[in-house]
């Protein structure tokens, strides 16, 4: 997540050589001429996105004047194995058009190193959501190829003699193996998880709840004066829901729906004073500790249609960038959000700027549709370009071919596991 102020006049051109990336509307030519993004297999999203400092006019409903913020350049990338490395990798292949893009940007000279310039504008992230850790660009690939080969393979007939289905599988298992044996098809073996990863998971895993237990009894003799001061600040703590500009809300359109899976990108102001940003600061550790250690395996709490989802602290932890990539419309999105996680939602965003009224962190809020609706759609930004390394896929698709796989190695099966497996293709 390398983040950086655009330069001084440079914008209009900076714009214009984003959109020269483009194949569509918001959508990156995989082969483009500044980043062949589709040269790099370990990366599953990419994403260009100009954030203005335009919403911090709203910090004047806090007494507060807003600072006037460059305009940052935000390149964002989902990738397979340590992100320094493919940092690396980029500068190494795609040097000259990164290179091109960030001469835009304040601090970038003729010939500096650009690998050098990235690590020193890499922003760390407050947390980040993988929907299913461990798989990678590779592995997607592969199976939605072997999901295609078999379903042009298998039999379009009932399945009614005992033992059959079991028998069919085993022909179609002969079959890829015999087609991988011949280059026609690839199912390479899973990477082993690296030591480094599974020691710093351990040491999130131990480090969070035990900073807790520590904290515990401080906690408990805070908590009467921490209520009262949430509550102070939920009731006089203005709500800024106007619906967006017309104009806004077309331009974001047109960079939707483009694909099964879209983009977002939002950012805003974060309330003024410590209370709300030491607040922020813990819910997103926390947040973090979940998405490490729960949320690892299709969901986001009931939520399963997210991709990668990150949160990062901007400007002294003023502002907040919140960036996801996910299955299905944006109505469709947010009305997950409201049904099944909007506690979640007030837990966080509540500490932002204008959100709407909560009570106790997690009632109210996003549960106010309109307001909430309202709020989201303002405080989104266009991202100018945008890539995903595997059009036309669905996270439940995805899964559909991971069992597809892993049913196709399996040594034997019952015939109605068989025949339930047969179904999948």
């Amino acid at each position: 997540m390398v983040v950086a102020p655009v330069a001084a006049g440079q914008e209009p051109a900076l714009r214009a050589l984003l959109h020269s990336m483009n194949a569509e509307p918001g959508m990156a030519d995989p082969r483009n001429g500044v980043v062949a993004f589709a040269q790099f297999d370990r990366l599953h999203f990419a994403r260009l996105a100009l954030l203005d400092d335009a919403l911090q006019a709203d910090l004047r409903v806090h007494g507060v004047e807003p600072k006037r913020l460059a305009t940052c350049l935000a390149f964002i990338g989902d990738c397979d194995g340590p992100a320094d490395e493919v940092l690396a990798d980029l500068a190494q292949r795609a040097g000259p058009g990164l290179a091109r893009i960030f001469a835009h940007c304040e601090g970038f000279a003729d010939g500096a190193d650009l690998l050098a310039w990235m690590r020193a504008h890499d922003r760390p992230t407050a947390a980040s959501f993988v929907n299913w850790v461990g798989r990678s660009v590779r592995q997607i690939r592969e199976e939605s190829a072997l999901q295609r080969a078999l379903a042009a393979r298998v039999p379009r007939r009932p399945v009614a003699a005992p033992g059959e289905a079991e028998r069919l599988r085993r022909e179609l298992g002969a079959w890829v193996a015999a087609e991988v044996g011949a280059g026609r098809l690839t199912l390479t073996p899973a990477a082993p998880t690296p030591f480094g990863w599974q020691l710093a998971k351990l040491a999130n895993l131990v480090a969070v709840p035990l900073v807790g237990i520590v904290a515990l009894p401080l906690l408990v003799v805070a908590a009467p004066l921490f209520a009262v001061l949430l509550r102070t600040r939920e009731a006089r703590d203005p709500e800024v829901c106007p619906r967006p500009p017309s104009a806004d809300l077309d331009a974001l359109l047109e960079l939707e729906d483009r694909d099964i899976t879209n983009q977002y990108t939002a950012i805003g102001a974060v309330k003024p004073g410590l209370f709300r940003r030491w607040l922020l600061t813990v819910l997103l550790v926390l947040t973090n500790f979940a998405c490490r250690q729960i949320f690892t395996r299709g969901y986001l709490a009931r939520v399963q249609t997210i991709h990668f989802a990150h949160w990062l602290f901007l400007d002294d932890k003023s502002r907040v960038l919140f960036v996801s990539n996910y299955d299905g419309s944006h109505q469709g999105y947010m009305d997950d959000f409201i049904n099944k996680v909007g506690w979640g939602l007030n837990l966080l965003f509540s500490n932002g700027v204008g959100w709407p009224r909560t009570r106790w962190l997690i009632f109210g809020g996003s549960r106010i549709e309109q307001s909430f609706k309202y709020y989201q759609r303002r405080h989104q930004v266009p991202t100018q370009v945008w890539y995903k390394a595997y059009p036309g896929l669905a996270l439940v698709e995805m899964k559909r071919n991971q069992r597809i796989r892993r049913g196709l190695e399996q040594a034997a099966m019952s015939d109605d596991q068989a025949l339930a497996w047969l179904r999948l293709l």
